[in-house]
């Protein structure tokens, strides 16, 4: 099954107050494994930056400005989406994000019902547990040394490893076991099947012969000083 992992950055946290999306990140996955396809965007978000934004990503207004905006790359995006289930962290803020964005530009906003949170399934997982991407990558031993600040194509890329433990983990050891388990199981059902049962033989004559007698008579009676015959006076 084909599943997009993405994540945003944006000048605020309300996109209804005039917040926009500034940055989106995608990495493709098939079968819960990277194919290595992803897509990065920044846009220009035609308006300021706020301080506290750009403390948390590092794109100054100075920089966005020279960025497409998102009608004009809405289409490569779109189509790299494609009809795929959408993988996010706290993914009700991102599908916030990028709906209200095609909403601007007159095109239909992306369908909730292919939203997978991955904060979800982690309260689900380890309730109680701080559950943030930087918590999730120490718990499972992923490395974000190179995680000075949020980038949505670098979060993405963490987030694919983080999902594939939070939906049990590559497990390649316990695949092979399984694969044994069967491959024995077809052969005690094979072993047992009426149809390969033995044909029993008769048993083959072992009694020794006259002359085999004779002969290890004679070998008996040429043992010099043997034990048997001493007793035997």
């Amino acid at each position: 099954m084909r599943e997009v992992i993405f994540d945003t950055e944006t000048t605020g946290l309300d996109p209804k107050s005039g917040d926009r999306m500034v940055e989106i990140g995608c990495v493709e996955m098939v079968g819960r494994v990277e194919t290595g396809r992803t897509f990065h965007a920044y846009f220009n978000p035609e308006r300021d930056m706020p301080v506290e934004a750009e403390k948390v990503h590092g794109l100054s207004a100075a920089f966005l400005a020279t960025k497409p905006r998102f009608a004009e790359s809405a289409d490569e995006l779109l189509a790299f989406l494609g009809d795929a289930p959408l993988v996010a962290h706290n993914a009700g803020f991102d599908f916030g994000f990028l709906n209200a964005e095609l909403e601007r530009i007159g095109r239909e906003p992306v369908s909730y019902d292919r939203m997978v949170d991955t904060v979800a399934l982690a309260r689900r997982k380890h309730p109680g547990a701080k559950n943030s991407l930087d918590a999730l990558c120490t718990r499972y031993g992923i490395d974000r040394s190179h995680r000075v600040k949020h980038g949505a194509l670098l979060d993405a890329e963490l987030l694919a490893q983080v999902y594939v433990e939070l939906t049990g983990g590559r497990q390649i050891g316990l695949e092979l076991a399984a694969e044994s388990t069967v491959v024995v199981e077809s052969v005690v059902q094979i072993t047992a099947s009426p149809a390969a049962a033995r044909v029993a033989r008769p048993p083959r004559p072992h009694a020794p012969s006259a002359e085999e007698l004779e002969r290890h008579r004679a070998f008996i009676a040429g043992i010099e000083n043997a034990i048997w015959a001493s007793g035997a006076r």
